[in-house]
């Protein structure tokens, strides 16, 4: 195939443009690709990696001049680049929040980049706007939300923690002397949140957790009293719903009980379990969620879209307007249509991709009953991990399993092993899986213990997946204990 981008009009270059017939064939090329990575993935491990100078090696160099064949670039990005990566939608992906895009979710994502529209406007993005009203209704409905709530699509979760933390510190007359409260199980995103909103980092308070990494209620009331009687401004509490670590869901409704008497401002991380809540054991997990001022939520981890989709869902929607708002001449045309929403005044974000158009099309081709079915499946093989660890000679689970997400270790029965052992061993059998197995698991501390973990929410994962990479972790940690005389 000639695939030259340059071509014949009237005897001027076409520069930057393509014939019909070879962008078709090349777009055709490109799916074939990314299908047959899909299909294969299952065979293949979870991670492939390569050191820097490596990559410089094959990657930096200068620009072309005069460019070269389109198909060649595609067989290079799709053999030589892509793959270099960790493969979250690997069946056997359990490393962090995992995340396996639905296809019509990519269909999506591709004409939108076709379409090449701002939605940053109801002037400019009439169609697009109006969709991400629908599914940010729908995510209201799930979330038992009141009819005053809305929100916008972001980028996902750190985004959507810092908008929130905007509307929290307008809401509050942005006082001089402000705090945030938060769980030392939170994630760093709530932090750097913070931060940029301009809290100083001796009054981003860290509350202490229980037993099962859920926030110390006497702790946050004691917290708070102690600051405000020091002359701090609480602008925020953050609870959790799904802790990265281990799944945890903080008391969320004694939080909004303890916020809505003190008048501050409740913000909910459900970055990682917020979907669990279109299933009856998320709905009763989360339960209390509804009552948050403000949810942060990913669509690209617990509702399979391809990246980047998070989502902010605010109590009243007129909160973040206050907080963003602002005129601008070039912007003056974005008037018609007065009364509709212009999401760029929702958020710090001015020009924006359309975001709802995967969400909107992989329900509509699958139906809210195979989302429920497919968020269902993660947490029962959670359980099915911790059921299978309870029986092992070799495991020990260190927390009940939560949204997904089991934490254990290597401790056989009838040892005697110091913490200092264990820990050794079971950094051992993490460096072992990584390089020797299929499979994909991360480890976290809680309260200090060394912990393996598996997060298990890709819907393609089946219990097969799951018993031979525990089967693994097992033998790997037999053969990492001590040799005795």
């Amino acid at each position: 195939m000639n695939d030259s981008t340059t071509g014949s009009n009237g005897g001027v270059d076409d520069g930057l443009r393509m014939e019909p017939e070879q962008m078709l064939e090349l777009a055709r090329r490109a799916a074939e690709l990314v299908v047959q990575r899909i299909e294969s993935l299952p065979g293949e491990g979870a991670w492939e990696g390569e050191f820097r100078l490596e990559l410089e090696d094959q990657l930096l160099k200068d620009p072309p001049e005069d460019g070269r064949s389109a198909s060649q670039v595609i067989e290079q990005a799709a053999h030589k680049i892509l793959p270099i990566a960790l493969s979250l939608d690997h069946p056997r992906c359990f490393g962090f929040i995992p995340s396996q895009p639905t296809w019509p979710g990519v269909l999506a994502d591709f004409m939108v980049a076709g379409f090449n529209i701002n939605q940053s406007s109801w002037l400019i993005s009439s169609g697009p706007s109006q969709l991400e009203l629908v599914v940010i209704d729908w995510f209201r409905r799930w979330l038992g939300c009141p009819e005053s709530a809305g929100g916008l699509l972001t980028s996902g979760g750190s985004a959507a923690n810092l908008d929130a933390f905007v509307a929290a510190r307008e809401a509050a007359n942005n006082p001089e002397r402000t705090s945030v409260y938060m769980s030392d199980q939170s994630h760093s995103a709530l932090v750097r949140a913070a931060r940029i909103v301009g809290v100083r980092p001796e009054c981003i308070r860290m509350i202490p957790t229980d037993e099962h990494f859920r926030m110390d209620m006497d702790a946050l009331v004691e917290t708070v009293a102690e600051d405000r009687a020091a002359g701090l401004s609480p602008i925020a509490v953050c609870a959790n719903a799904g802790t990265s670590s281990s799944g945890a869901v903080d008391p969320l409704e004694a939080m909004a009980d303890y916020c809505e008497a003190q008048n501050i401002w409740l913000h909910v991380d459900a970055a990682h379990g917020g979907f669990a809540i279109v299933a009856e054991e998320g709905k009763r997990l989360l339960r209390g969620i509804e009552r948050a001022d403000s949810i942060g939520m990913d669509a690209h981890k617990w509702f399979f879209q391809p990246y980047e989709v998070g989502g902010l869902m605010v109590k009243d929607v007129r909160t973040l307007e206050r907080a963003f708002a602002t005129k601008h001449d070039i912007l003056q045309d974005t008037i018609w249509g007065a009364g509709h929403p212009n999401f760029s005044d929702r958020s710090l974000q001015l020009s924006r991709s359309v975001r709802a158009l995967k969400i909107w099309m992989s329900v509509q081709t699958f139906g809210m009953a195979a989302f429920r079915r497919a968020v269902s499946n993660g947490m029962e093989l959670a359980h099915r991990i911790e059921e299978y660890i309870e029986e092992s000679p070799v495991l020990e689970m260190l927390t009940p399993a939560v949204l997904g997400i089991a934490c254990f270790r290597v401790n056989p029965a009838n040892t005697d092993l110091g913490e200092d052992v264990l820990e050794e061993i079971n950094r051992t059998v993490l460096v072992r899986i990584f390089w020797e197995d299929r499979a994909f698991i991360s480890s976290t501390l809680l309260h200090g213990t060394f912990a393996l973990r598996m997060c298990v929410i890709n819907y393609s994962t089946t219990w097969n997946d799951v018993r031979e990479t525990l089967e693994n972790i097992s033998k790997f940690g037999a053969e990492s204990l001590p040799q005795t005389d």
